[in-house]
């Protein structure tokens, strides 16, 4: 392991712990040239998941460009970055566990415009224009309505009194 500061190899372990509900390690080092203090993350290797874009194209699964987005969505919003990276986690693990090693985009936007949907209609609006590339106004217009709509149901849902029996 190499200093991020000075490039020093002497870097020693200061403390280590479990990270992403045990699926990391988090390690905590410090350089013995410089004294800086650095975080790593040790993951397990896995087989590298393909994403099929629209264009027919693939590329590699990367999960910053993922949280990136999801990141943007979440912008000014009440969405707290520990969220953003559950969100992600939870989409990673989802396409992590599916049988095949090529996952359509469009799949992975749907996971997270379900997760968005649950946590922040602004949030999930944002993210649903970019990805669902509207092109007018009247589709922009239409999937609001849907928010709205979904949004009276859990209200009347939410005002529903159970009778005693």
């Amino acid at each position: 392991m190499r200093c991020p500061r000075c490039d020093g190899t002497r870097v020693r372990v200061v403390d280590s712990r479990t990270a992403r509900d045990g699926r990391a390690v988090r390690r905590r080092r410090e350089c013995s040239d410089c004294g800086a203090r650095f975080t790593t993350y040790e993951y397990v290797e896995e087989r590298s998941i393909q994403v099929l874009k629209r264009s027919g194209a693939a590329e590699e699964f990367d999960r910053q460009k993922l949280a990136r987005s999801v990141r943007l969505a979440c912008a000014k919003r009440p969405v707290s970055a520990a969220e953003i990276e559950r969100i992600v986690d939870e989409v990673e693990d989802e396409i992590s566990r599916m049988a095949g090693v090529e996952v359509p985009s469009e799949l992975i936007g749907a996971m997270v415009m379900d997760r968005l949907k649950a946590r922040d209609r602004v949030a999930y609006v944002r993210f649903a224009s970019v990805y669902r590339n509207f092109q007018d106004i009247d589709e922009f217009y239409d999937e609001l309505q849907e928010l709205r709509q979904r949004r009276e149901r859990e209200q009347v849902a939410k005002d529903q009194v159970e009778l005693p029996l």
